[in-house]
């Protein structure tokens, strides 16, 4: 995916540059991998608002607002300031170094992997996997099995956009989740519950892998008596009942 190189000028392949790193992938490009990924978004909204709703009841409404439309955004922000975030940033040396100079300078992990949960199919595994190869990182995506209908879709979009070596996605349950846990990633992302999240864990230490793990849990809704109560209501209601009432937070007033 990647190889460090001797000096910055060795590389000519136009590729982005992470410090000592070039990056020998053209889809990272914004008319490449991105491009791809979100002309695909636009050309299967019906058939992915058509699988959240056979997984979870979602409205096409729904579908757009809290996920495809939030990974949508995410890929433009993303195409924006890529640049921006591949640059080498100086900073002070310290005195001990007198003479020397400092800089700060992204590289990627490596091979990545996305573990996401089934009340967010779509947003959880996408949002991720842009940011990872933004950074320049091929992945490996593991849908939820509770939502089979998306991942069916998600498999076939990403087929579509990425090469296997790139973005490879496995599809299954528990058995599944087990085999991928007992390889060895550079960096894994998980989304889920505790107990889940508990054995990703575990199974990272072997490794000494990074892991950013998003779990589950209940969020307070405080209403104060200098509150306008029917907003307030409204509000909570619209919380509780977003994205069939499996959602992480409430609005707190």
């Amino acid at each position: 995916m990647y190889e460090a190189c001797i000096k910055d000028n060795d590389c000519k392949c136009g590729s982005y540059c992470f410090g000592s790193y070039r990056i020998k992938w053209a889809f990272v490009c914004a008319d490449g991998g991105f491009g791809r990924l979100e002309m695909a978004l636009q050309k299967q909204e019906q058939i992915l608002c058509k699988a959240l709703h056979t997984d979870l009841g979602k409205s096409k409404t729904e579908s757009v607002m809290c996920e495809i439309g939030l990974v949508q955004g995410e890929i433009r922000w993303m195409k924006q300031h890529l640049g921006r975030l591949c640059r080498t940033k100086h900073v002070r040396t310290p005195l001990a170094q007198f003479a020397a100079k400092s800089y700060r300078s992204p590289s990627p992990y490596g091979n990545v992997l996305i573990m996401s949960p089934w009340n967010y199919p779509v947003l959880l595994t996408l949002e991720p996997l842009v940011d990872a190869i933004a950074a320049g990182n091929t992945a490996v995506v593991k849908p939820s099995a509770y939502a089979p209908a998306s991942a069916n879709v998600l498999k076939d979009l990403l087929e579509e956009c990425f090469p296997p070596e790139y973005v490879a996605v496995v599809l299954g349950g528990r058995e599944e989740n087990q085999a991928l846990l007992q390889e060895k990633f550079d960096k894994i992302f998980f989304t889920g519950s505790v107990a889940v999240g508990k054995q990703v864990m575990e199974s990272a230490a072997r490794h000494l892998t990074p892991v950013t793990l998003e779990l589950g849990g209940k969020s307070p809704c405080i209403v104060e008596k200098s509150s306008k109560i029917r907003l307030a209501a409204r509000r909570i209601v619209f919380g509780k009942f977003i994205n069939c009432g499996s959602n992480l937070l409430c609005w707190i007033t």
